[in-house]
């Protein structure tokens, strides 16, 4: 896969860390209303955005708060999404009618191969399910219900999933609000 305005209008299934993930180019409008449409998302969900690289994803937040960089240094890469105040850059497409947005650095070989050969290197992103569903956990689970629909990336390395989607830790205050319990304690 090269880097390239070829992946405008693609959703990807790919593996994450956690879970199974769904993806595209933050900014292209059109594959982002398709997540919504293959999940059957409630639009007052926002998607994450999710890179190999923090640098990449800072360009998208601002106003980082101490404690948020002190997450990402022992979080990142890993289980971990920080919610932080949008900048903007991030489309509002992907954030539901918030100010904010979540960031995310899976520890994942086979995301981060991924990513580095997607222009931009960040993808918005969700789990890959069926609103309501559980996340799919494998590649023949991805391929056989959303194969069809969606660019399976099928796996180059053997990585283990958490089966635990991420903790989501809202970092827009004073101090950290924790949203979700998941793959990591703080």
């Amino acid at each position: 896969m090269q880097k390239s305005d070829e992946n405008k209008g693609i959703v990807f299934g790919f593996q994450t860390d956690t879970v199974w993930g769904l993806g595209c180019l933050p900014d292209d409008k059109l594959a982002v209303d398709k997540i919504y449409e293959i999940k059957n998302r409630d639009r007052t969900k926002p998607l994450i955005l999710m890179s190999h690289d923090v640098e990449a994803l800072k360009k998208y937040v601002t106003d980082i708060p101490k404690y948020a960089y002190k997450l990402m240094d022992e979080h990142f890469p890993g289980g971990l999404t920080l919610v932080l105040r949008r900048s903007g850059i991030c489309p509002k497409s992907i954030c539901a009618g918030f100010e904010t947005v979540g960031i995310r650095v899976p520890n994942s070989k086979n995301f981060m191969d991924l990513t580095q050969n997607i222009e931009g290197s960040v993808l918005a992103t969700t789990s890959l399910n069926l609103s309501s569903e559980p996340p799919c956990k494998t590649f023949d689970e991805a391929n056989s219900k959303f194969g069809n629909i969606v660019k399976i990336v099928k796996p180059k390395y053997e990585e283990k999933l958490h089966d635990i989607p991420s903790t989501i830790v809202l970092c827009a205050e004073d101090k950290p609000l924790i949203l979700r319990e998941g793959s990591v304690k703080i």
